[in-house]
């Protein structure tokens, strides 16, 4: 016997909890919630945020010269430490090639890399006095490379290198001001974000490990060093930045 169209409709009707329904009925969305959970018992973890997310960077040129053998330097061990052993006088090392250089290495996270890259930064930055001004420019690219892959532990160590980078020679900290369009962006998604993990937070603030107090420190750096035109600046990238020295 065929069936009618209405007994066909009842027939295709769903039981939930308590309640039948018509398939053709708009389910609410805290029912359709319940549903997935009990047909799924493991709910799907949620994504990363996109803004947070670490992002891989591949070899860096640092590496390639490195591995080669092209930097007159050396891993020499003493009481305090790892340090690097200069073969050359460091005033004497051609800044236009080998800062952006080094600078390039501030991507990398392994040994001994990442201790390369970073100590010979801080020994240029040290020793260079009127050559780095001129070098700004070539800079920014590895500056920018370097926070754009998020990462907690080459975010920290590239905000000390920059705090560093204004107070190495005149001038610096106002040459750095046409670029941070270039350099603020990640300050901006950063700037809130501290480690708030019980007493871990007041550790990280011991090793100066926490992104969102270095990012501070940073932003203010630069209005000291920046000239007059730095607050606007930083302010217009960074909005919810208070200046330090209008207070």
């Amino acid at each position: 016997m065929m069936k009618t169209k209405q007994q066909q409709h009842c027939t295709n009707k769903v039981k939930l909890p308590g309640k039948v329904i018509n398939p053709r009925e708009k389910v609410p969305f805290t029912q359709q919630v319940d549903i997935y959970d009990r047909n799924n018992k493991t709910k799907p973890e949620p994504p990363l945020a996109g803004a947070f997310k670490e992002r891989n960077t591949g070899c860096t040129s640092f590496r390639k010269f490195y591995e080669r053998g092209d930097f007159p330097i050396a891993l020499e061990h003493d009481t305090k430490g790892n340090k690097i052993a200069w073969k050359v006088e460091i005033e004497k090392l051609d800044y236009h090639h080998y800062l952006p250089l080094f600078f390039d290495g501030l991507c990398e996270t392994c040994h001994p890399y990442e201790f390369f890259a970073r100590q010979g930064v801080h020994d240029m930055l040290e020793h260079g006095g009127s050559k780095i001004l001129p070098v700004i420019p070539q800079l920014i690219i590895p500056i920018k490379n370097a926070l754009n892959t998020r990462c907690h532990k080459v975010l920290c160590t590239t905000l000390k290198v920059l705090q560093h980078l204004v107070v190495s020679a005149e001038m610096v900290g106002e040459a750095l001001v046409p670029y941070y369009r270039q350099i603020l962006p990640v300050f901006n998604i950063f700037k809130n974000k501290n480690l708030n993990s019980g007493d871990g937070i007041d550790y990280s603030q011991q090793k100066r490990e926490n992104v969102g107090d270095l990012i501070q420190e940073t932003l203010e750096a630069f209005e000291r060093y920046g000239g007059e035109d730095a607050f606007i600046n930083i302010k217009y990238m960074v909005p919810t930045y208070e200046s330090c020295m209008l207070n």
